[in-house]
């Protein structure tokens, strides 16, 4: 009888561990994010479901795209991403991103199988637009506070745009996407 009380508590032990696992990206620059994304967008988040798909719970987000700067999109798009919470299961995943109601991104989009989209590295693909206190747009990568692998360096370290102007953000991105193009010619 001991024998049997020791299983069960082995196997509920089993059945409650938790398998935690980090999130390592490797560090992608514009020109590499405009190399890997079929799709860069100015866009709206108009609200979230969260589902179940093979077994995993994933958050579909629509946005309304406003501005495109690579590539060509209906007015609405979904983005999928893998994590969520479903009644009193939560489910995350580091480095993915999630949005808000009425929130305005830039994302660096692929093109997913199911016909949807996925953000390029995830939260290097997400650049957030704020006001500052005199009412200018400013863009900021989630990775900005974020330490990321960098393969030249050999080290991880926080990087990404800051607080940049969306203007000059537009010309950073038509300029990656520009030297993309060329050198696929």
């Amino acid at each position: 009888m001991r024998c049997w009380k020791r299983l069960a508590g082995l196997a509920c032990a089993l059945l409650c561990a938790v398998v935690v696992q980090g999130t390592t990206l490797v560090r992608m620059d514009l020109d590499q994010l405009a190399a890997s994304a079929s799709l860069v967008a100015r866009v709206r988040c108009l609200g979230n479901e969260v589902r179940v798909e093979g077994g995993e719970i994933w958050t579909f987000t629509r946005f309304e795209v406003l501005e495109t700067l690579k590539g060509s999109a209906p007015s609405e798009i979904n983005v999928r991403l893998l994590g969520g919470r479903m009644g009193g299961f939560v489910s995350t995943v580091d480095g993915v991103p999630r949005f808000r109601e009425g929130e305005q991104v830039f994302l660096f989009l692929e093109s997913t199988r199911a016909g949807d989209f996925s953000v390029t590295s995830w939260v290097q693909g997400t650049f957030r637009i704020r006001r500052d206190n005199l009412a200018r747009e400013l863009v900021t990568q989630d990775t900005s506070g974020l330490a990321v692998f960098d393969p030249a360096t050999r080290q991880f370290r926080p990087g990404g745009v800051r607080r940049l102007p969306v203007e000059e953000f537009r010309q950073r991105v038509r300029a990656a996407v520009e030297r993309q193009q060329r050198s696929k010619q």
